[in-house]
């Protein structure tokens, strides 16, 4: 017998198992293929957790395997040797997410870990905050962020408030692997977790107190209040977590006219208004855009469902509305962060920005331009993070911002992952600060490509499903490092970058970045979470056309050999 077949077998013989998941495990009995993207493998840590569709299944996300997940996740708290030992969690709008969360939360209490659940649905910058805020050993964050409705998510964090790196993940995954059956999954009831104080539900206090430590970050707050009469902000949650928190903190500093879609204002696990959840897809924003245009907005603002990732739309010279990309939107806030803290003089001697290696240079020569140096770290706002930690602790670095492509940002310490609620509060202070001075955010990125080069950037990936497509991307992957190209459209390569051989002391990943004499690249990264590889593009060009023209070419060329 395979492994497939073993491991569909032991669940539906397995008496920890309910009635309800063997019936649906019978009802695939005669598809073997269905059988075999079910069990093929567990739900894998990618980046800092689960994700997966949800389902019956060894690589589905269900209450067995999240309750193995947090099994694991606790004997690891446990063998920490932390004193009173506590978890917060977390969860978006999702179908299931309550469910889990709270099948989670009862199984730390039922390995002596106190947990810590937020009431109603919360971002998961919110949860990262909270875990720092009451001294927790770790955290969890149920969550799939923008991907479709089927799927859902167990993001972990640890004690800094920031996802498991690999070195302890690593060490989660071996727990969880230890657990064969779900009887060694130890689970209080509800009533049994709250009699013993091992339940605690969180309330407004800790709200107030993450509200209060945004609204700090805030570099101009009399300038809002000044133009806020003028000053228009369309908002869209879609459907997700970031509802109350950004209005609050928009309210907090001062932005008075802001209207949220009321379509996507309220939790929907279906997401029915959008084809997608994520607001760094122009689609998203249809509705946001007809309600700005009839108003008159000076910015829409949207939200991803867990508000870790802020996408904003701006007007062009014509009045259109204009997605910024995450790069842009990145730029933007860069130098309005480090203008304003120099106009203020509270720009820090050792101040620091971290950015991705994915992520376009424009931010980098703009902090450098205010002489703040720039970082690069893997992809995933984890390994940010693990950099915030490290320099509070060492004092080698002041933290300022840090952010990547894929529309995730932070500024402040108070925190240890992307948080669309402070992003959202930047944008829009931006916007309103530069609107005082007679522009738009569109002509201030024209600005700044006219000063600092024309940085243009794109993404294109490929979606593989199932165990046959996660092979044919690592067949890719290795055809891309065995036989690099060596000219691109009349530029030759200069240096390939193969982070699976570990770079400039980061993590060993299995990247690739092609590196042009022109100052252009691309880069070819398989997902950590999906069946999916996606390639970035970047170049720079004195004028916007010659950089489109450059994009161009390494697009057409580096598609051309994917697609055959």
């Amino acid at each position: 017998m395979t492994r497939v077949q073993t491991e569909y077998q032991l669940w539906l013989q397995d008496p920890a198992v309910d009635e309800q998941t063997k019936q649906e495990l019978q009802a695939i009995r005669e598809d073997e293929r269905e059988i075999e993207d079910r069990f093929y493998k567990d739900l894998e840590f990618g980046t800092g957790g689960l994700r997966g569709v949800i389902g019956a299944g060894t690589n589905r996300i269900n209450v067995y395997t999240v309750g193995r997940a947090s099994q694991g996740l606790a004997q690891y708290v446990n063998g920490t040797g932390a004193v009173n030992p506590a978890i917060v969690l977390a969860y978006d709008s999702r179908h299931m997410s309550p469910e889990f969360a709270l099948e989670s939360a009862l199984v730390f209490a039922g390995n002596g870990i106190k947990a810590y659940l937020f009431k109603t649905l919360h971002a998961t910058p919110q949860l990262s905050f909270a875990v720092r805020y009451l001294g927790a050993t770790a955290g969890v964050v149920v969550t799939a962020s923008h991907n479709p409705p089927e799927y859902n998510g167990y993001k972990v964090y640890g004690a800094d408030g920031g996802q498991l790196v690999p070195e302890f993940a690593e060490q989660v995954i071996d727990h969880v692997q230890s657990i064969n059956t779900f009887d060694k999954v130890k689970k209080l009831s509800q009533q049994e977790a709250e009699a013993q104080g091992l339940l605690a539900w969180l309330g407004d206090d800790v709200d107030q107190a993450y509200i209060k430590a945004v609204t700090a970050v805030s570099q101009n707050p009399d300038i809002i209040k000044e133009i806020s009469d003028d000053f228009r902000v369309v908002f869209t949650p879609l459907h997700g977590a970031g509802n109350i928190p950004v209005r609050e903190v928009l309210k907090a500093v001062g932005f008075e006219q802001v209207r949220v879609v009321p379509e996507q204002e309220l939790p929907d696990a279906q997401f029915s208004t959008v084809k997608s959840p994520n607001p760094e897809e122009r689609e998203a924003f249809t509705l946001a855009i007809a309600q700005a245009k009839d108003w008159n907005a000076d910015i829409i603002i949207g939200t991803d469902p867990d508000a870790d990732r802020m996408g904003a739309v701006v007007k062009d010279p014509n009045g259109e509305y204009v997605v910024l990309s995450g790069n842009q939107s990145g730029a933007i806030i860069v130098n309005y962060l480090l203008s304003s803290m120099k106009e203020r003089g509270t720009l820090p001697a050792n101040g620091v920005v971290i950015k991705t290696i994915v992520t376009s240079e424009m931010g980098a020569v703009i902090a450098n331009h205010y002489g703040i140096p720039t970082l690069n770290t893997l992809t995933g706002f984890k390994y940010i993070g693990e950099k915030m930690s490290q320099f509070e602790k060492t004092g080698e670095y002041t933290y300022l911002f840090g952010y990547e492509e894929s529309y995730g940002y932070l500024a402040g310490d108070y925190a240890r992952d992307k948080d669309a609620v402070i992003a959202a509060m930047l944008i829009a202070e931006a916007a309103a600060y530069y609107k005082k001075q007679g522009k738009t955010l569109y002509e201030v990125l024209q600005e700044l490509y006219e000063s600092f080069g024309y940085f243009l950037e794109k993404l294109e990936s490929r979606t593989l499903k199932g165990k046959d497509g996660v092979e044919q991307i690592g067949r890719m992957v290795e055809a891309w490092r065995t036989n690099p190209p060596t000219e691109i459209s009349g530029t030759r390569v200069s240096s390939v970058e193969d982070y699976a051989q570990g770079i400039n002391g980061l993590p060993r990943e299995n990247v690739l970045k092609f590196k042009l004499e022109d100052g252009s690249w691309f880069c070819l990264r398989p997902s950590g979470t999906e069946p999916k590889i996606k390639f970035y593009f970047a170049v720079q060009g004195a004028t916007g056309p010659e950089a489109a023209q450059q994009l161009d070419g390494i697009i057409q060329y580096v598609l051309n050999r994917i697609d055959g």
